[in-house]
């Protein structure tokens, strides 16, 4: 009986696996915030730290109930914090091409802001698939290794004996895994090593792809009008 009892909390163990940092998402985040302070106040929504401040307020919550174990309220607010910024980038993307055109801004600041609106696109939109793929950081965290989810990962089509053997059936991915996805999606224009399978998923990488096109466009142009 008592070895019986030793099996069961040894395999127990092996599935008590640790759960993702969250940490490189809330540096993303404030990263965002940062980089709204490099634009020019014609282009930004309102003051310019004003999304910083923002995606200050927003993340204290988001971390506390996190902390606490209040996971559908986390989500909740992880969704608004994202989506917040997502507006804020929007806008400010409106007003660069709004001012193209009028010639009222010096070429290096556009060209500066322009860059600037790129790099945030990738952040926010690494946060919102890592944030939704499979439910969230929280319900991958509650099962073992990433059989499905909204990306076809590499590691998700390995054999077993194609693995590392640290991680093994355990692999999930993390936020790194997603900014890496959000950064192909915006160079690339599409997918580089991990297919799109849900539907909501390929929504997003359209319009991720939208924007990163938009600002290359608006980066070549006033490029030739420099030269």
């Amino acid at each position: 009986m008592e070895e019986r009892s030793k099996l069961q909390k040894t395999t127990d163990a092996d599935f008590d696996l640790e759960a993702e940092p969250r940490w490189p998402a809330v540096i993303a985040l404030l990263a965002v915030g940062g980089l709204s302070l490099a634009l020019p106040s014609t282009l930004s929504v309102g003051p310019r730290w004003l999304l910083f401040v923002v995606v200050g307020i927003l993340l204290v919550p988001t971390v506390l109930t996190h902390r606490v174990g209040h996971h559908k309220l986390n989500f909740f607010f992880g969704q608004l914090l994202a989506g917040v910024a997502t507006l804020f980038m929007i806008i400010s993307i409106g007003n660069l091409i709004r001012l193209l055109p009028k010639h009222t801004e010096p070429p290096i600041t556009l060209l500066t802001s322009a860059a600037v609106l790129w790099v945030t696109n990738v952040l926010i939109f690494a946060s919102w698939y890592w944030r939704l793929d499979a439910g969230g950081p929280h319900k991958r965290d509650m099962r073992r290794g990433h059989p499905t989810g909204a990306f076809l990962f590499p590691q998700m089509t390995l054999d077993t004996s194609d693995k590392d053997e640290e991680e093994g059936d355990n692999w999930a991915p993390q936020f790194m895994d997603y900014l890496f996805l959000a950064f192909n999606f915006s160079t690339a224009l599409s997918p580089a090593d991990t297919s799109v399978l849900s539907r909501w998923a390929k929504s997003l990488v359209m319009v991720q792809a939208s924007i990163s096109l938009t600002i290359i466009v608006i980066l070549a142009a006033r490029a030739v009008n420099i030269l």
